[in-house]
């Protein structure tokens, strides 16, 4: 790791872990929340991350089975049509240089599915793993989850 930020401003670090608390209490399902937290991180390329995530999402009760085909969900059974419209809203802002803007469609299926209280906080949940993914890829965190703690 180049630079340790979680030592360094531990202030902003507790606030990001409050929030992922914040998210994990919320009425959204851990497991799905895991499942975004994996794909995302899929797409950052954040090793850290799907390293959390990927154990995360096992304990959440997520399949390895999901996990094994998250990067493929449109194209294979076994989402539901929530875990569906949540990974299509992750992909959406996530890969804001494929044209920056969620889709009415994607919105739309997005808002059949969850609440606004539900809505907001996967809004949030996807907007911090991608702050964890991009700050973990600028000091090159890798895949041992022991570096927050360390270096």
């Amino acid at each position: 790791m180049r630079f340790n930020p979680y030592k360094v401003d531990a202030v902003s670090y507790e606030h990001l872990v409050d929030l992922s608390k914040h998210h994990t209490a919320s009425p959204l399902d851990n497991a799905l929340l895991q499942l975004i937290d994996v794909r995302v991180s899929q797409i950052n390329g954040c090793a850290f991350c799907l390293a959390m995530h990927t154990e995360g999402a096992r304990k959440a009760g997520v399949s390895q089975q999901q996990l094994d085909l998250v990067a493929g969900w449109r194209d294979v059974e076994g989402f539901s049509d929530r875990e569906r419209s949540a990974l299509g809203l992750a992909e959406a802002m996530t890969r804001v240089n494929d044209g920056g803007a969620v889709s009415d469609d994607t919105w739309e299926a997005a808002r059949r599915q969850f609440d606004d209280e539900e809505l907001a906080t996967l809004l949030w949940a996807i907007g911090l793993i991608n702050v964890w993914n991009r700050v973990n890829a600028a000091v090159e965190m890798t895949s041992d989850l022991r570096a927050v703690s360390g270096s």
